[in-house]
């Protein structure tokens, strides 16, 4: 363990450390994940980079559409599975959101068409399989990220494909909880119905 923020990885461990302080989780649950990701930071000051614990820090970003009817969602090379755009944070990232739409743009090949909503607006702590070298667990902060409505994704190499989806026939062998986060985009992107 380190006792403080691997170089390189300073300023998105401050963001990161303000950022879980001062977000209002939207349950209970979200707020017991909170306070989780707060602890681990504690014990592990260096978890926000790759090279820290085990479990670390990740940053994760659905990108939907503008009318919130399609989600883009890559199937993940390693995973085998229908997941939102995300990944490690990198020396140099200032912030956590930062990392989200840096992740996104890679992994969406859209670039500057996203436009991150404020954020995070979901965590999600999950364990991973032994495709994934060292890493055995992700403290993800996810984000949402509108982008026009059929804009053409390009595959990265860490994609096996990326295709857009609606939001009401998400594929079978998609990442259980992608269905939730699906559900708080779309709420933040949809007008409300008086």
């Amino acid at each position: 363990m380190s006792a403080a923020p691997l170089p390189g990885y300073e300023a998105v461990s401050t963001d990161l450390a303000r950022l879980l302080a001062a977000w209002s989780a939207p349950d209970p649950a979200q707020e017991r994940l909170r306070q989780e990701y707060l602890a681990h930071l504690a014990r592990h000051p260096d978890a926000a980079a790759k090279g820290g614990p085990p479990a670390h820090v990740t940053a994760g970003c659905l990108v939907v559409d503008e009318a919130g009817e399609h989600v883009l969602l890559t199937l993940h090379r390693k995973l085998g599975r229908w997941v939102q755009m995300g990944g490690h944070l990198e020396p140099g990232d200032e912030s956590v959101a930062g990392s989200a739409l840096r992740e996104a743009r890679e992994e969406s090949g859209l670039d500057d068409l996203l436009r991150l909503l404020p954020g995070p607006v979901q965590l999600d702590r999950h364990a991973l399989g032994g495709g994934f070298a060292r890493c055995r667990e992700h403290l993800d902060l996810r984000w949402v990220a509108v982008a026009p409505t059929g804009a053409p994704p390009v595959v990265s190499e860490e994609s096996l494909d990326v295709a857009w989806w609606p939001v009401d026939a998400l594929p079978a062998d998609t990442e259980p909880a992608v269905a939730d986060l699906v559900a708080t985009a779309v709420s933040l992107v949809t007008p409300r119905r008086a």
